[in-house]
């Protein structure tokens, strides 16, 4: 049981039982579909407020739900003959860092509105027992983060921006499909480029809704002349044509991309069907980086339950140089705010402060020096090992007085190789969601797809450049 608030009791979980339930759907229920539309930052204090929510029975479950819903947790049973499964229960808890708030039992007295307790101990500690009526008045607490979570808040956030993305891969089924997800969830406006009868045809065979979705040929139509003879003034320096251009332009990737340096787009996103390049190299040459930005670079948003982290740079930069790597930490900052992150960044190397030496160290080291210099309001330390940049013994006792070690959310890599290889480490060992990668430093946002992009991936980077777009 989850409690919150000062009302009755409501059992919203009832359809999920006693079928194996949903963590998403359980915690959309647990906030209510009203909170979900009027939540003004998705950052609502808790679900429904003044209920007691009824859990499914499992209680892992139920103790994650409860944490991601800003609810108390409370354990009930029909009578003190169930002490055993209780002690149980919560030693398991316990264990796993989520002591209940109580533990209640219910005697047969309660059907006529009163209800009795006693106490039991758990694990060596004593966990306070409540009357049901006390459940009630459990004040409601910070919700905790999670994959869960923080996808539903990214839908919030989204939808309040009201973008337009485009989608240039229409001919991918995985593009199709989450953009039903997102026009059925009113995430933003969609223009899906391809052949508009394909598209129609393939979208009713898989069951889609795609009728508010603007179906636009790339090939074909009166912006066509007007996007190349954009795209040849802009290139004329480097001897570009208007025959060329058009050329150029009948390309989904500059199509695309010229949409949303005309404004006619918020964003872009693409790259479930192309590489990398094909999607991110109009945009160098069109949407170009923004003031005061000299390299375009990435940071994934990783997301485990209780932790949210922002790694940068791990998808574009190989070996970025000292100033670049000084430009990423600071942009990188401000792109992790944007997603509820207070930035603290940490510069990674092999060695914690100078206790190594070598080039590389030196290079982080230098990066460091030039970032709080042009930043010195942003809390940035370095050269930093990872333990020390998470770990607040170990960060203290390597880099006493940093008010970074230990307390890192912002991982800077010192090149694409480390930044690669960690994000991944820890997406599969750790089962955390890898949100990106997100693009920053262009003067509007375009994201690219990993080939193997998943549906859920592809709603999410819909979603973040909804919120990147001004």
């Amino acid at each position: 049981m989850e409690a919150l608030g000062e009302a009755g009791s409501v059992d919203i979980f009832d359809t999920i039982r006693p079928s194996a339930p949903d963590f998403a759907a359980a915690l959309d229920a647990a906030y209510g579909a009203e909170a979900a539309t009027d939540s003004a930052a998705g950052n609502a204090a808790g679900p429904t407020t003044g209920a007691v929510l009824l859990g499914t029975g499992e209680i892992n479950f139920d103790s994650r739900l409860a944490a991601a819903a800003g609810a108390s947790h409370y354990l009930v049973a029909g009578s003190p003959a169930d002490a055993t499964a209780l002690q149980l229960a919560s030693g398991q808890l316990v264990r796993s860092d989520r002591t209940p708030a109580g533990i209640s039992f219910i005697d047969a007295t309660a059907a006529a509105g009163s209800a009795s307790s006693t106490a039991v101990e758990a694990e060596g500690k004593a966990i306070r027992h409540v009357a049901l009526e006390d459940i009630a008045k459990a004040g409601a607490k910070e919700p905790v983060i999670g994959p869960e979570l923080f996808e539903r808040n990214l839908m919030i956030k989204a939808r309040e921006k009201n973008a337009h993305i485009v989608l240039p891969e229409g001919e991918d089924d995985r593009i199709l499909t989450a953009a039903d997800q997102l026009l059925r969830a009113k995430v933003c406006k969609l223009t899906i480029l391809g052949n508009p009868d394909q598209i129609a045809s393939r979208a009713k065979e898989l069951g889609l809704d795609l009728s508010t979705a603007t179906l636009t040929d790339p090939t074909e139509g009166s912006q066509l002349e007007g996007f190349a003879t954009e795209f040849a003034e802009l290139r004329k320096h480097k001897g570009i044509t208007l025959e060329q251009a058009r050329e150029t332009m009948q390309d989904i990737s500059y199509y695309a991309t010229m949409m949303v340096h005309k404004g006619i787009a918020d964003g872009m996103v693409s790259g479930a069907a192309h590489t990398t390049a094909h999607t991110i190299k109009p945009s160098f040459q069109i949407i170009k980086t923004a003031p005061g930005s000299s390299v375009v670079s990435s940071i994934f948003l990783m997301v485990m339950d209780g932790v949210l982290w922002a790694f940068g740079d791990c998808a574009v930069n190989p070996n970025p140089t000292p100033e670049q790597l000084a430009e990423i930490a600071a942009v990188s900052a401000q792109t992790a705010s944007q997603f509820g992150i207070e930035p603290k960044v940490a510069m990674l190397s092999y060695s914690t402060g100078m206790s190594g030496a070598g080039a590389d160290v030196e290079a982080v080291a230098a990066a460091v020096k030039k970032a709080q210099e042009d930043n010195p309001d942003l809390p940035l330390d370095g050269p930093l090992q990872f333990d020390a940049a998470v770990v607040e013994s170990v960060g203290q006792k390597k880099l006493p007085g940093s008010d970074v070690a230990g307390q890192a959310t912002v991982f800077v890599f010192p090149d694409l190789n480390c930044g690669n290889i960690t994000y991944k480490a820890v997406q599969r060992t750790a089962d955390a969601l890898a949100v990106g990668p997100i693009l920053q430093g262009l003067n509007k946002p375009v994201n690219d797809l990993s080939r193997g992009a998943t549906v859920p991936d592809i709603v999410n980077t819909v979603a973040i450049t909804a919120i990147q777009a001004k």
